[in-house]
């Protein structure tokens, strides 16, 4: 950082800002104090000067005050009396608002979304009140088909009035959930406004200029040429060559992006730094080769049209990382300074945070600057290991080696998982889509509208190619075993992480070069140098040079035994190690834990036992009424085993389920299972020993099949032991008599034989219901009294049956297992009403502790010798 006092600069704004987003107050004043006392330390010791130190110590203090400054400011202007009626409300409040639509329309389905900046509120009891600056996501349901036409005429910079519900966005609702209300923190949005159908919103277009009014042309432009790849490609590969020139992802097949994230390919089909680099190197190419200009003008028409290919490619955190970085280049070749890359990266870093603090939280942002600053630093560290390779081949084995291993820890920090084959995946498919298919879709842009004949052709070839990237992609991940599933690893790992990294690499390039150092420096059949004389001993002119130390000593100097083979060896051991210890599920010390997951009106439990092993209760599920109309149905629609579930599965590194339970077959319980067994490998499956009527049951039964996952019955009576201090005793179904073994009954209505079964943990006795009714609790009760001498039985935590409905948890059943608390797992304003407030009462009666994920979110329980520990995510 000495020599580049703009990047020792920006690092300790960068530092300086995240340590005031982690901490506040006496925290934050302490992590100031330190950070001072460590420059101190290092102006002492001569290797910075005061002046430099002073500098770099005021950079970070500096980016803290702005950051809690940027935090003070980013609050709801809206009145307090809406602000507290819609926290209060269950379901929001109603208001009338005015403003201008700040962001392009999106449609999906029978949803409308986008985001305007509010001039003025009301609501039903108060009148227009000015709330200037105030942005909020808008989300309006289309009511019918005709409203489709109505919303294609919403535009951005459009004057809008709106009749709607105004809400909270959703807070993280488990342990490592997606937390949405920080996500729009973040963009400075606090609200939601949720309008019924498109007669309640009146649009009216600008009447003046603006800012906005660019903005809106540019949305134009990009409509236009989306409609242009409609026109010229299929369409898979239309939403595909979208996302890939102009970077409009809405088009994009849900299948087709799952494949390439899973195989860490998504940075092709968003615009990032190598499409802007590919744009202007053609540029470039094009200015000076065909029409001639000089190196200067070529140069400065790049740089006036970089900015349009930012707006025009979405302006992502990414793409603006890449375009100041090429402006600053171009302006420093221009100029003749700054030439070097760390300080343009710098440059941009903290030009871009300046501008917006929030983007330091961007998952894009970091990924962007973090891959570019590796290929920096330890691309040219790698080379150094490559040098028996030809020239080309080296380098781009280094550039996808580097690229791969500096954002795994990111990657599997947000996305927990990593193939084993997206090294090969990225260095066979990244140059021909970057050099070939990307070209071919400008190609076929520029094309379209002059020469209709030679952009249909081009679009046939990038199609081909397209289609053969689509089947490569399809086979590898048809490896499964390539799959891993991290847990988002400390932030102390990922450090350990960097700096092994870089001392590996670093250690590796020093041994290779003492190396060369040491060979001959002459051929077998040339003269050999005079007898004693070391050729590093001779000086140009032939004269000796006294060595200063003695050369029979292997290691001249302590630093040299960091390059030796044994420093390499402990370093790439401390390496695997901190890997392996990554790869580790969480650790939870040698207890059990149950998660009772909310996952909205559902039911999902993981069981970790304390040997290791992992049981899914059910999935949950999104549960749908009636066939939806076509138009409807949106590309990615929102389900609860692939959003939620399997995420939070991935976040706590389980690698595979020991066994999945699936109580019954209702949709609440069993839909989210198919996201499960898609995304994880499971050993077993245990359900009730019936078909449920439906597609989706049958499909989930064959996934299970088609990946060898073993199906098992459950009966009355069966036991299983998944280590010396857990057992599972299933209590129901029972046996139906005459019934045969090897036929399957087909039942619509399933809440009757729901599993139910009661575990034993380490001291600890909890119970399962699944959605069973009144009778089936009778008749469990019935056959428990007659095997055991005491009418009464009792456990520490009953999950209460089919969502705490008044058709099960009778009082009967409550006084006989007499639960020490119990746990309702129901969704926020249920359409069904439940938890039934019968149940509230009846348990209130007893003195039963009530534990609820509709009111805590997830509710998880750690389980030691005996002793049950308590947490849950909301207060």
């Amino acid at each position: 950082m000495k020599n580049r006092p703009l990047t020792g600069f920006t690092v300790c704004w960068v530092a300086g800002s995240a340590a005031a987003y982690a901490t506040s107050g006496t925290s934050l004043l302490l992590a100031w104090a330190g950070w001072i006392l460590l420059l101190s330390a290092l102006a002492i010791w001569g290797k910075m000067s005061w002046k430099y130190i002073a500098v770099l110590g005021l950079a970070f203090i500096l980016a803290g005050v702005y950051w809690e400054w940027t935090e003070r400011h980013n609050v709801s202007v809206l009145p307090e009396s809406i602000v507290s009626e819609s926290i209060a409300g269950k379901e929001g409040i109603s208001v009338h608002t005015m403003g201008t639509i700040i962001s392009t329309v999106e449609r999906d389905g029978d949803r409308v979304d986008f985001t305007i900046r509010m001039d003025k509120v009301a609501s039903e009891e108060e009148a227009w009140t000015k709330v200037q600056g105030e942005k909020i996501i808008v989300q309006v349901k289309l009511a019918a088909e005709s409203e489709i036409a109505v919303a294609a005429q919403w535009h951005r910079g459009d004057k809008v009035e709106l009749n709607g519900t105004l809400e909270q966005p959703s807070a993280a609702r488990n342990f490592g959930g997606f937390d949405y209300q920080a996500y729009l923190l973040a963009k400075e949005i606090h609200w939601i406004l949720k309008v019924k159908g498109a007669q309640q919103v009146d649009a009216a277009q600008p009447t003046s200029w603006s800012l906005t009014t660019l903005l809106r042309w540019n949305d134009g432009v990009r409509t236009a040429l989306s409609e242009e790849m409609d026109r010229l490609y299929e369409k898979r590969n239309a939403g595909y060559m979208k996302g890939l020139v102009i970077g409009i992802q809405q088009d994009l097949d849900p299948e087709t992006f799952r494949q390439f994230s899973q195989l860490g390919l998504t940075h092709i089909l968003v615009i990032s730094g190598m499409h802007v680099a590919v744009f202007v190197a053609v540029l470039l190419f094009i200015l000076m080769r065909f029409l001639r200009l000089t190196k200067e003008t070529a140069q400065t028409l790049v740089l006036l049209l970089v900015p349009v290919y930012v707006l025009l490619s979405g302006a992502g955190p990414s793409v603006i990382r890449a375009g100041i970085m090429i402006m600053i280049a171009l302006l420093a070749a221009r100029a003749g300074v700054l030439k070097d890359g760390l300080n343009i990266l710098s440059a941009s870093a903290l030009l871009m945070l300046v501008w917006n603090p929030y983007f330091l939280l961007s998952v894009s942002f970091q990924l962007s600057f973090l891959v570019t600053l590796g290929l920096m630093t330890y691309v040219p560290l790698a080379n150094a290991l490559l040098t028996g390779l030809p020239r080309w081949l080296g380098g781009a084995i280094a550039v996808t080696l580097i690229a791969q291993w500096v954002s795994f820890p990111l990657t599997i920090y947000y996305f927990n998982q990593f193939s084993l084959l997206s090294i090969a995946a990225n260095f066979l498919l990244v140059p021909l889509i970057t050099v070939v298919v990307l070209p071919l879709g400008v190609a076929t842009l520029l094309l379209g509208r002059l020469w209709g004949g030679a952009a249909n052709v081009l679009a046939v070839v990038a199609e081909w190619i397209n289609n053969l990237t689509f089947n490569v992609v399809e086979w590898m991940n048809g490896w499964s075993v390539g799959v891993t599933i991290w847990r988002s690893p400390s932030l102390y790992w990922i450090g350990a992480y960097y700096l092994l990294l870089y001392g590996l690499l670093y250690a590796g390039k020093k041994l290779l070069e003492n190396r060369f150092t040491h060979l001959q420096l002459y051929m077998e059949d040339e003269t050999r140098p005079l007898a004693g004389l070391h050729p590093h001993l001779l000086s140009d002119r032939g004269r000796v040079r006294l060595p200063n130390f003695d050369t029979s000593f292997p290691y001249p100097n302590l630093l040299s035994l960091f390059w030796s083979p044994w420093s390499v060896s402990l370093l790439t051991l401390c390496f695997a190690l901190l890997i392996y210890r990554g790869y580790q599920p969480e650790n939870h010390s040698g207890s059990g834990t149950i998660s009772y997951f909310d996952v909205g009106q559902g039911d999902s439990i993981l069981i970790t036992t304390p040997g290791g092993s992992n049981i899914l209760v059910d999935g949950g599920g999104t549960v749908s009424f009636g066939e939806k109309e076509k138009w409807r149905i949106r590309r990615s629609p929102f389900e609860v085993g692939a959003k939620v579930l399997l995420p939070l599965l991935k976040k706590r590194g389980i690698h595979r389920l020991d066994a999945i339970i699936l109580t019954h077959g209702d949709q609440d319980h069993a839909g989210g299972l198919q996201a499960v067994l898609e995304g994880i490998p499971v050993s077993a499956l245990l359900f009730n020993g019936t078909i449920a009527e439906g597609e989706p049951y049958i499909k989930l039964m064959r996934t299970a099949l088609d990946r060898n996952v073993q199906l098992y019955g459950i009966h009355q009576g069966m036991k299983v032991s998944p280590d010396k201090n857990t057992e599972l005793s299933f209590l129901w179904p029972g046996l139906e008599e005459g019934g045969r073994p090897d036929v399957l009954p087909i039942l619509e209505e399933q809440n009757h034989n729901s599993v139910v079964f009661r575990l034993s943990m380490d001291g600890s006795q909890f119970l399962f219901t699944g959605d069973m009714d009144k009778e089936a609790e009778e008749m469990i009760i019935e056959r428990e009294s007659n095997h055991s001498a005491s009418a009464q039985q009792r456990v520490d935590i009953f999950k209460a049956a089919h969502h705490g409905s008044k058709t099960s948890n009778s009082d009967a059943w409550l006084k006989y297992w007499n639960p020490s608390a119990v746990v309702i797992s129901a969704g926020v304003n249920n359409l069904y009403g439940h938890p039934s407030g019968e149940v509230l009462d009846r348990l209130a009666a007893n003195k039963i502790p009530i534990l609820r994920t509709d009111q805590q979110g997830e509710i998880q329980m750690e389980i030691h010798k005996g002793s049950i520990r308590v947490r849950h995510k909301l207060n």
